[in-house]
């Protein structure tokens, strides 16, 4: 069954994101959020973004309003029911998701398919807390997500084919690039990134070189947009190191145990960008300074 109707869990960062592109793709969109104050916060985030996008010229207005038009806010979980995909993009916490999952299904129709937003978790838990695995899928998208092109599509033992089929073809739908994989702890993104996010945090604590001296061997000698302590920091640390400890659990495989250092600048609160500092400090947002962590 083709998806007309789209529903999104979760009006934070990530949710507020999706909503957004699915509503520019024309589809009619409702999202919803836990109380009124963090769904009015993200709701005017999507507001700013398409009237951003007026701004610059890559919108028009008359598109933006059309946008606009097809998004609805909700506190109430009832709303879901009525789309044909329900995007979940709450709290990266595997009870919390199973919980929310649990709650919704029995007032969905058997047509729909659930999708999880999450970067690191088990797909397969989530789905066998429904009834329906066989409609279960992950759709990784990647943050900010208007901009971001790429959306993991992953698939369980469990999961239907056509289910999964129409998932790739929605986010096609949404202008998006969508790879296949299956439900393997970090999909493909993570499972690449990660170790190497690590392992320069490794270097810098063994003393093969300065913070500046890292990222700059990366950007210039590899090409990357940024360095890879930069990205730690536009990630977040405590993020990185949660998703590590969760592929160490799955692989048990050194490289990808979060490193002494990390470790204690998240216990410190040093979580990069959002925080202030992390590698880099953000005392002068435009003119980062690196940390001295010796």
């Amino acid at each position: 069954m083709a998806i007309e109707k789209v529903a999104v869990a979760g009006c934070g960062l990530m949710g507020s994101g999706i909503a957004q592109v699915c509503a520019q793709s024309g589809f009619p969109t409702v999202v919803r959020e836990v109380n009124e104050a963090l769904l009015e916060k993200g709701l005017k985030s999507i507001e700013k973004n398409l009237d951003r996008l007026v701004e610059k010229g890559s919108l028009t207005a008359a598109d933006r309003d059309a946008a606009r038009g097809r998004l609805k806010g909700t506190t109430k979980i009832e709303d879901l029911a009525g789309a044909d995909i329900v995007i979940e993009a709450i709290i990266e916490q595997l009870a919390a998701k199973r919980e929310f999952w649990s709650a919704l299904e029995p007032l969905c129709p058997k047509h729909v398919i659930f999708a999880s937003n999450t970067s690191s978790l088990s797909i397969t838990e989530m789905a066998f807390a429904t009834s329906r695995p066989r409609n279960f899928v992950g759709m990784h998208f990647f943050n900010p997500v208007p901009v971001m092109k790429l959306v993991e599509v992953i698939r369980t033992i469990a999961t239907d084919p056509a289910a999964y089929d129409e998932a790739h073809a929605f986010a096609l739908r949404l202008g998006k690039t969508p790879v296949r994989t299956s439900d393997r702890t970090g999909f493909i993104v993570n499972r690449l990134l990660v170790p190497y996010l690590l392992d320069a945090v490794r270097a810098l604590e063994e003393g093969v070189a300065s913070i500046e001296d890292i990222d700059n061997s990366m950007k210039l000698g590899c090409g990357h947009p940024m360095g890879p302590l930069t990205l730690l920091d536009f990630v977040g640390l405590d993020t990185t190191h949660y998703i590590a400890e969760i592929m160490f659990n799955e692989f048990r495989e050194k490289r990808f145990a979060s490193p002494p250092l990390l470790k204690r600048m998240v216990m410190a609160g040093w979580n990069g960008r959002k925080a202030g500092r992390g590698f880099y400090d953000y005392s002068d947002p435009k003119n980062p300074r690196p940390m001295k962590l010796g």
